[in-house]
This record gives C-alpha cells, structure tokens and sequence, in this order.
C-alpha cells in the first residue's frame, strides 16, 4: 500500500469535523449519500456563528440574522427542512449609513455598498456632484479596468473604476460592518463571487451591480420584490423565530437520519490510513473512509498539515474578533424607526466606536411583535482590521462595552438613551470565526483544495474556503460534499 485511501464504497464511513452550518450540512448531505456519518464538535452547542440567546424573554439570533438572498442555496436548504414558510423579508425603509458629516440613506441598489446608478437621490447626497460624476466614468472605462487582473482588492477594483468618495462613503462603511475589514485588505473574487466576470459581460462595475440584483430580487420571494427598486439591505431575508431556527432544523434532521452528533468532543489530531482517515478526539479515535473538515482556515490547516503535507505552512490569518452588544430597551421613541433597519458606520467617522447597528426590533416585524409596544432590540457590532491589517482596540469589559453601546445607539439613532432605558444586556464575542478573505486569499484556498482533493476522500468546507455568508456556505459545502461522496 502506498497510504492512499481506497476508493470507498457508498456505506463507508464517514466523519464531519466542525459542528457549524457548514459541519452539519456536510453530515446531511453524507447521509443523505448513504454513509453512517460522525460529527465532532468542540463546543457544547451546534451552529457556529448561527446561535441564539435570550434577553427580556426574547430568543434571539446571537450571531447570523439573515442571509442573502443573491441564489436560492439557502432558501432551498430551508424548504427541504420544511420552513419555507417561515422565510421573511425585512421591513421596508432600508439602512443607513453615518459618515463624518452626518447619517445619509444608503443606496437603493447596491453590492457591498457600490452603487448601480451613480445619480440616484441617495447617491447623490452621500458622494455629492463631484463623487457622483467620478463615478459615471465607470460605463466609459473598458471592462478590461479592474476586470483583467488575476487578483485585486474591493478597495482597489472601486477607485479605480468609481473612485475615492464611493469607496470611502459607501463601500466601505459596508465592508466594515458585514466584514469586519478595511476594503484593501478583502479579495473582491471572495467577498463578491462574480461581480468581476459580471463587469467583464456587462461592460461597467455599476451594470454587474445591477445584473447582481436583479438576479437577488428574483430568488428573495414576493414580499421582498413587491417593492422596486429594493431599498438598501432589502436583498436579504430571515426566519421568522431568528436564524437560529435553522440550526435546530437541521440537528433534528440529522436525528431523525441516525447521524451521531457528539458535542464536547474537539478533534486534536488528523492521520491516514491505508483504509482512509483517523481522527483522535476526547481522548478516543474514529476511523472514515470520508473526512470532511468544517473549521475555521487556522485550525484546519493545523489539524490536516501532517497528513497532508502539501499544506504546509498556508494556514490563513485569523478573522477580526468581533464583539457583538445586544440591548433590549425601553424606548417608546424607537417606535419612529429613525434609521430604518440600521446604521453602518464610515471608519473615519469621529466620536463612534461601533462598526455598525442593527435595529433588529425595527428590521423584522415578528420580532417587534415579540417584544411589544415601545420595546426595541438593537444590536451593535465592534471590531474591525484597518487597512494594515491590525485590530483596533476599542472598548474591551462587558461594563466598557455596554457605555460604548449606549453611547453609540444615542448618537446613530439621535435618541437620547441612558442605563434606565435599558431592560436586559448581553455581550457576545466572535473570536477569529468570521472569515478573513485577505487579497490572494482565494488562490491560497485552491492550492490547499487541490492538495486535499488529491489525498483522496477528503473536503474543505466552510466560510473560510467559500467566502462569507450563508449562501456561500451552503452553496459551496454541497458542491464539496457531494463531489467527496460521488
């Protein structure tokens, strides 16, 4: 025998390392396959960044509220798990976004904040007549400008189609709050999957844009594109209950297939055999003729490396760590719903720490109907890599984050707001989970893909490899499970 695992028959075992979405559809899909299939997972609770918890007698989503609404990857994962009927859309009235001179509306229509019409009203009065004729030069310039390159920045495909001011008053106060990131820092390819060969096929950045949400609007179901053009932040869509509903689905799902789900159970080493793959974890080994491993980039190459040496050494940069501060208040004045579903914050902005707010009681309806008359739930995020690559500080106890909250809440809603307004607090830390695509990043992932693949029954699965979202993630761990068990 030369090591190399033996084609497998379809009831070969197999294990799923990693207990988040990715790590649990993987199972789904392996059992679905016709395997008996293991999931270890090192927390005591499934779902990843999909989580839950629960103040003033509310459950809510502590990590994902909604997903993209761009393909029906995620849509059609929830129907086959029976929740169709539970998918929404958020209110109408879109996002806003705060910028050193104060809040402005964003776009109407837009990806990652890059506008499709220069000239819309919105538009206009964050980049002014001059940012919005710089942008115009776009559908003159040849789509081989930011389209040719092997690789580029979010930050350098913007300038140099749109320029600066869209860069620095739309897109990146985008990037920051859904990435954690500055925009130089972000492979395009990765962050917005095909917005580049849209560019090449449609001739300018702002028509991919359009293309891409048009493409959004017809898969995001009929309350979401009874309204056109969709406000800002409308080309997403959630479940009624919270995304955390998903996990609980799923788990029950893979239940119901026989699936063993061992919680508390972290995976420390990674070996081959000649039959396929050990995996020692708790203190015990478990055998497969299929490995799939769901973990953050970091850990899954320190797990794989030495089985699989051609992945020596390309252990990506960890994610930001993000701090997530949810308040629930008593605030009959949030009634008004003074900036829509929330508030993304330009980095340069002065006097603000968050990166962005969500007025979550304000975005979803059966959550403000959950909570009641002038009770409101808003969620502000903290922590963002700047275009060096380093972390800011900011605020770090839970008592220091909760007066950075309140603070920030007051000044991006402009409602006065105090610790008596404040009925039930919790502070949730995000350490180094959400994905950090850096420029090159998605040449890396094929390199270390293709030194996977050719060990033979094993996959990659996760946010770190897909990009970041749900729809990414769901799309991209069906395509490599399936593959690993065909």
């Amino acid at each position: 025998m030369d090591g190399t695992p033996a084609p497998q028959a379809a009831s070969a075992p197999a294990l799923v390392v990693g207990g988040g979405i990715s790590g649990l559809l993987s199972a789904r899909e392996l059992s679905a396959a016709g395997h008996a299939v293991t999931v270890l997972e090192a927390s005591e609770r499934w779902g990843g960044c999909v989580g839950s918890h629960t103040l003033a007698g509310l459950t809510l989503d502590s990590g994902a509220e909604s997903f993209a609404t761009r393909t029906d990857a995620v849509s059609g994962l929830i129907a086959e798990l029976g929740l169709a009927g539970s998918i929404v859309a958020p209110r109408p009235g879109g996002a806003w976004v705060q910028l050193p001179e104060g809040p402005r509306e964003l776009p109407r229509t837009g990806v990652l904040g890059i506008p499709a019409n220069p000239w819309e009203p919105e538009v206009r009065r964050s980049l002014g007549l001059a940012g919005s004729l710089r942008a115009t030069l776009d559908r003159f310039l040849p789509a081989s400008i930011g389209g040719a390159a092997e690789v580029t920045s979010v930050s350098d495909l913007v300038r140099t189609r749109m320029g600066s001011r869209v860069l620095e008053r739309l897109v990146a106060p985008v990037v920051g709050g859904v990435h954690s990131a500055d925009p130089g820092m972000l492979d395009v390819d990765m962050v917005a999957p095909g917005l580049r060969a849209g560019l090449r096929k449609h001739g300018s950045l702002a028509a991919a844009v359009s293309a891409q949400r048009r493409g959004a609007a017809g898969v995001a179901g009929p309350d979401a594109a009874r309204t056109s053009p969709a406000k800002a932040g409308s080309a997403v869509a959630g479940l009624e209950g919270g995304m955390h509903t998903l996990v609980s689905a799923l788990v029950s799902d893979l239940r119901s297939r026989g699936v063993r789900l061992l919680a508390g159970t972290a995976a420390t080493a990674v070996a081959r055999t000649p039959e396929g793959w050990r995996v020692t974890a708790g203190g015990k080994t478990y055998d497969a003729g299929l490995l799939a491993v769901a973990v953050e980039g970091p850990a899954a190459v320190g797990l794989l490396e030495g089985a699989v040496p051609g992945i020596s050494g390309t252990a990506p940069l960890s994610g930001p760590d993000v701090r997530l501060v949810t308040l629930v208040l008593d605030k009959p004045r949030l009634d008004a719903r003074p900036r829509g579903t929330g508030v993304l914050v330009a980095p340069q902005t002065p006097g603000i720490e968050a990166k962005a707010l969500t007025h979550a009681t304000g975005k979803w309806d059966w959550l403000a109907a959950a909570a009641g008359p002038g009770r409101h739930v808003v969620r502000l995020s903290y922590g963002r890599v700047d275009g060096l690559g380093r972390q800011g500080d900011g605020p770090a106890t839970e008592e220091d984050l909760l007066e950075a909250a309140l603070r920030d809440a007051a000044n991006l809603l402009g409602v006065p707001l105090s610790r008596a307004d404040v009925v039930d607090w919790d502070v949730v830390r995000w350490q180094g989970s959400l994905p950090f695509a850096a420029v090159g990043h998605r040449a890396r992932v094929s390199v270390i893909r293709g030194a996977c693949a050719a060990a033979g029954g094993l996959a990659l699965v996760g946010g770190w490899v897909a990009g970041n979202g749900l729809a990414a993630v769901v799309a991209d761990t069906r395509e490599q499970i399936r593959r690993l068990a065909a």
